[in-house]
């Protein structure tokens, strides 16, 4: 359920129908709709995240571009790399969370490289780095259909990970006395050693675990549920899958961390609490909230319109 990558679609999609020319460097198997350069396997696509990892696939792509006015990396490697077009101005999308040792990397190359923070928490938690933009994802909504929460359920939507909170999903989901499916990426040794020895013990009957879903399974399964929980143990830079879920017309019950609070109104299109007890109160009045609000949240703050305007904003600044 890759954000970045969903990102990366619905900007390069929505800035080629708005007439510009874009060159896209990904995997081999993407399926966006520009013209595209320099695919790696997508068998690399585990290892990318890492810089040492990305470099050979950076190195491939910018020996790619030719006659292109900006340059807008998703990677840390390419802000790296000191070879590449020069007189091209770069713009970088920082996806991670600010650790004090990323804080120094882009603190020493934001004096060339023009910095987006993807949520005011992540450009807030980095004060030293010069940070050039704070702009929101954003997708299309006619690409999700909306729905009416009819399945009964709560569900959960992400990577098989701690950080994620799912073993806190499932005692929220119980002391609010709902069902909850669970619907996980799960393809990292980690990520599979994670469900059978802590997740796979706590299901029960109420729990149903169904997997990792293609995209109109997971719109299927967030239009059908009262809410999606989202109660994540870390700071999360930006979460995708609660625009997602608010596409969709579903309210998001979340913990107040990372981007959250940028995203949800409490008490309009989700809830935030820190305590399960508190977050099981909230889950058990979601299917009060109205679900247009939650989809009109989408339409105007988290479009792939509304992020495309705030990106060509910035590009034109910077050309």
């Amino acid at each position: 359920y890759g954000g970045t990558e969903a990102m990366i679609h619905a900007l390069a999609t929505s800035l080629a129908a708005a007439g510009h020319s874009v060159v896209l460097a990904a995997a081999a198997d993407s399926t966006c709709p520009v013209e595209r350069i320099g695919g790696f396997a997508p068998a690399e696509r585990a290892a990318m995240g890492r810089t040492s990892s990305e470099l050979p696939h950076v190195i491939r792509a910018y020996a790619g571009l030719v006659d292109v006015d900006i340059i807008h990396d998703h990677t840390l490697a390419g802000p790296l790399y000191r070879h590449r077009p020069p007189g091209i101005p770069v713009v970088s999308t920082i996806h991670s969370d600010m650790t004090p040792e990323l804080c120094r990397v882009y603190e020493a190359f934001s004096r060339d490289v023009s910095l987006v923070a993807i949520s005011q928490h992540q450009a807030n938690s980095a004060p030293d780095v010069k940070i050039r933009r704070v702009i929101h994802h954003g997708i299309d909504p006619a690409t999700v259909p909306p729905g009416d929460g009819a399945g009964g359920y709560a569900c959960f939507l992400g990577r098989m990970a701690p950080c994620k909170g799912i073993a806190e999903a499932i005692e929220v989901a119980r002391r609010a006395g709902m069902q909850l499916k669970i619907a996980a990426k799960m393809s990292q040794p980690a990520e599979v050693d994670y469900f059978r020895s802590v997740i796979a013990p706590l299901l029960g009957p109420e729990e149903e675990f169904v997997g990792e879903l293609d995209a109109a399974g997971k719109f299927a399964l967030l239009g059908n549920a009262v809410a999606l929980l989202n109660p994540v143990q870390w700071d999360e830079p930006f979460g995708m899958v609660m625009i997602e879920a608010l596409a969709a017309g579903t309210p998001v019950v979340a913990t107040p961390r990372g981007s959250a609070p940028e995203i949800i109104e409490h008490g309009v299109t989700g809830f935030l609490a820190a305590a399960t007890d508190e977050l099981a109160s909230c889950l058990q009045r979601a299917s009060g909230l109205d679900r247009y609000d939650c989809r009109s949240a989408v339409e105007t703050r988290f479009s792939a319109d509304a992020m495309t305007r705030k990106y060509m904003e910035l590009f034109e600044d910077v050309l």
